[in-house]
């Protein structure tokens, strides 16, 4: 995988990710966007990160800013420390990507950077400066960390989640110790389980079996009441309900955006259709990826909040919670779900409040280790031809009532279920999205589109 820059920020192998590489994206990134004149740096637990961070570090002194190492810290609390030093930060992590990959991601002084940011700083790559006299002089936020958790135990209160027994699957993420606070502080008795010294990546959107199975056999042992835990940068949520059941990322967005009252909601094509039906003033749906998420949100204003399929959340407005106010936080965030959906389940079981939720289960899984090239050929093919998607439909007993083209293939089925199709953004994986009404229907039609993508990609024709 080949270093690539999007709006994702900069993302390949780390043998490949030099020194040289990093300086020309961190120097054309201070030439292109508003940072204020100060950088605040952050990473994950990969055994890359620490150097790649002085790599970053070094060039951001390079091109004349005043760099703030924040340390190991998880990617919204470093976008938090950034905008309370009014600068803007680099994350040095491959998010849930393996241990042999590592990457940037950007945040400008006014948040992640757009579209139009990502467009500025690849012309800047073609005029990058030499870098500059400088010396290494690098300031620390030791207490970056901890202004995050006291967002939270501020805006819950202390006997929020008095009573509960939480299990925290820590693995590798940045942001496991925390989350353990937060949840303690909230009255939560917390056990900590699958702590990890080695990097695992985990993705909270395609939820690899194993970890599944993991998270039903540690509810049944230990009476937990929920498990929580997150990707590597700690800016996606992963909640298994009382018997370790996954809770979809998307179903914790529906329940956050109510819990905070939120009159406008904006969340990508992927995710679950159910939203449409909880009364929200304004629905909006928006191409996959939190730059087109946070731009629909600009554009909206007023209390608006937007998440992903993965349910990473992003704050638009000033929210009161629970015991306090929650201020503006338009960045992924994975502790702002767990806790709402934590408290949204009162005394009952958090199966019991994500019942209560509208009838649309989604899944979503991917095919890894697949070129970039196969993936867009395959899915451009299904955008142009109606007789492609046919056939592969064909393989699912499905029939085509619409599509939607707005990011990937979208297709809607005559029995309501839906099949989305899409090249990963930033990895050689092909992703697939699935709905039905109930969560038999969803698994099944997950494994057979899988099995029909993966002869589609070995063949070069679906079906």
């Amino acid at each position: 995988m080949a270093p690539k820059f999007g709006t994702s920020g900069l993302r390949g192998l780390v043998t490949e990710l030099t020194d040289d590489l990093v300086a020309d994206h961190v120097r054309a990134f201070a030439d292109a966007c508003d940072t204020g004149g100060v950088l605040c740096v952050g990473r994950d637990l990969r055994p890359s990160s620490p150097e790649i961070a002085t790599a970053v570090a070094r060039a951001a002194r390079s091109a004349g800013l005043r760099v703030i190492d924040c340390g190991e810290i998880p990617t919204p609390a470093l976008a938090l420390a950034a905008r309370q030093h009014g600068g803007g930060a680099v994350m040095v992590t491959g998010s849930h990507i393996p241990a042999d990959r590592n990457g940037l991601k950007f945040y400008a002084r006014g948040g992640e950077i757009t579209k139009e940011d990502e467009a500025a700083i690849l012309a800047a790559l073609d005029s990058v400066r030499p870098a500059a006299e400088h010396d290494d002089d690098v300031e620390r936020d030791d207490q970056a960390g901890a202004r995050f958790v006291s967002r939270y135990v501020s805006a819950c209160g202390a006997e929020a989640l008095s009573g509960k027994r939480i299990g925290l699957y820590s693995h590798s993420a940045v942001g496991r110790d925390h989350l353990a606070e937060i949840l303690r502080a909230l009255g939560a008795e917390v056990t900590e389980l699958g702590r990890s010294d080695t990097f695992i990546p985990v993705d909270t959107e395609a939820v690899a079996p194993e970890v599944r199975q993991a998270l039903s056999e540690w509810a049944a042992e230990l009476g937990l009441d929920a498990i929580v835990s997150t990707d590597g940068d700690s800016d996606r949520p992963l909640l298994g309900d009382e018997s370790g059941a996954v809770v979809p990322g998307d179903v914790l967005g529906q329940i956050t955006a109510e819990m905070l009252g939120a009159e406008t909601v904006v969340t990508p094509i992927s995710s679950n259709s159910g939203v449409t039906d909880k009364g929200f003033e304004q629905v909006i749906r928006t191409r996959i990826g939190s730059p087109y998420v946070i731009a629909a949100m600009e554009e909206a204003g007023g209390r608006v909040v937007g998440y992903e399929a993965n349910g990473g959340f992003l704050l638009g407005y000033e929210a009161q919670g629970p015991a306090g106010p929650l201020d503006a936080l338009p960045t992924r965030d994975s502790v702002l779900p767990i806790l709402m959906c934590l408290i949204a389940a009162g005394s009952g079981p958090v199966s019991l409040r994500v019942a209560g939720e509208p009838p649309v289960v989604t899944l979503a899984d991917r095919l890894q280790e697949v070129p970039v090239e196969h993936s867009r050929a395959l899915v451009e093919r299904f955008r142009s031809s109606p007789s492609e998607r046919a056939t592969f439909l064909d393989g699912l007993d499905a029939s085509e009532a619409s599509v939607d083209l707005t990011d990937g293939v979208r297709m809607s089925l005559t029995d309501d279920r839906v099949v989305h199709v899409r090249p990963s953004g930033n990895a050689p994986e092909l992703r697939l999205y699935v709905e039905a009404r109930d969560r038999d229907s969803a698994h099944a039609l997950l494994s057979r589109g899988l099995d029909q993508l993966r002869a589609a990609v070995g063949t070069g024709r679906p079906g």
